[in-house]
């Protein structure tokens, strides 16, 4: 069982409470291949959205570019939403500093330095670059 499966068998358990608050599973259509790929992703709510932050690396991402209907399995309970994507560099520049405000904890791993409380600038300058957010809206 790799990270992914483990964290994805905790956030369906009874258990799934110390995670739920900031994690949940995404489920993406492949727009080539119509297959479904569900993982596990940070989240945080600000407003009416849910954001995730990525790497520009990954790939499941550009299945969402344009906006797409996912799937989210969140708190235990399996919800629709529509997804964005957020790539400029500079408005990833700018919504890292709210995400590190709401998960300061990412901050280290990402390679930004803080100082009393706040992230240095030019490492988040550098790291955007590396970085993007989704923005998802709850179907009502």
């Amino acid at each position: 069982m790799n990270g992914n499966d483990f964290m994805s068998w905790a956030l369906r358990s009874p258990f799934h409470g110390m995670l739920s608050g900031g994690m949940m599973l995404i489920t993406v259509t492949g727009r080539k291949t119509g297959r479904t790929y569900t993982m596990p992703v940070g989240y945080y709510v600000e407003g009416e959205y849910l954001w995730v932050i990525t790497s520009r690396e990954r790939i499941w991402w550009r299945n969402l570019q344009g906006g797409a209907p996912v799937g989210l399995f969140l708190k235990r309970k399996t919800v629709q939403a529509f997804a964005e994507t957020e790539t400029d560099e500079r408005a990833v520049e700018a919504r890292m500093y709210e995400y590190l405000r709401h998960v300061p904890q990412a901050a280290k791993p990402m390679g930004i330095r803080m100082n009393a409380n706040k992230p240095d600038s030019g490492d988040i300058a550098r790291t955007a670059g590396d970085r993007l957010f989704l923005r998802f809206k709850l179907a009502e």
